[in-house]
Parts: structure tokens; sequence; C-alpha cells
């Protein structure tokens, strides 16, 4: 259940991060000059933030997966 998760976190925080990014990056570089906002808000709800959930869902997947390091002391 740690594991799921961790992996749910990391999808969410992800998909914020990567539609928050991609909303300015389509900002900046699309050459859209009537509806660019449009453009730019569903491209980053709708593809960038998806693709970067999906990759921190499995990040978060492989981070959870890892078991607890060992105390060296007793």
């Amino acid at each position: 259940m740690r594991r799921f998760g961790s992996a749910l976190l990391f999808g969410v925080a992800a998909y914020a991060v990567a539609a928050v990014a991609g909303y300015f990056l389509v900002e900046q570089f699309s050459s859209n000059v009537q509806d660019r906002s449009v453009e730019a808000g569903m491209t980053s709800v709708f593809f960038f933030g998806p693709i970067g959930g999906a990759a921190g869902f499995v990040a978060g997947l492989i981070k959870g997966s890892r078991p607890p390091m060992a105390n060296p002391r007793p």
C-alpha cells in the first residue's frame, strides 16, 4: 500500500509540474496568434500533464519498491 501511495503522490505532483511547465512552453514558443492561451491551456492539461503524471507514477513505483536501509548498529 505504501508503494501505491508513493506512486500516486509522485504522479499527482508530476502532473501539476508538467502541466504548468507545458503551459509556459507553449505560451512562449507557439506560432498561433489568435488563441495562444487556449492552445497553451488545452495542450498543458491534456498532453503534457498526463505524460508527466505517468512518468511520476512510474518513478513513485520504483522509489516505493526500494526496501528501507538496514540500521548497521543494533
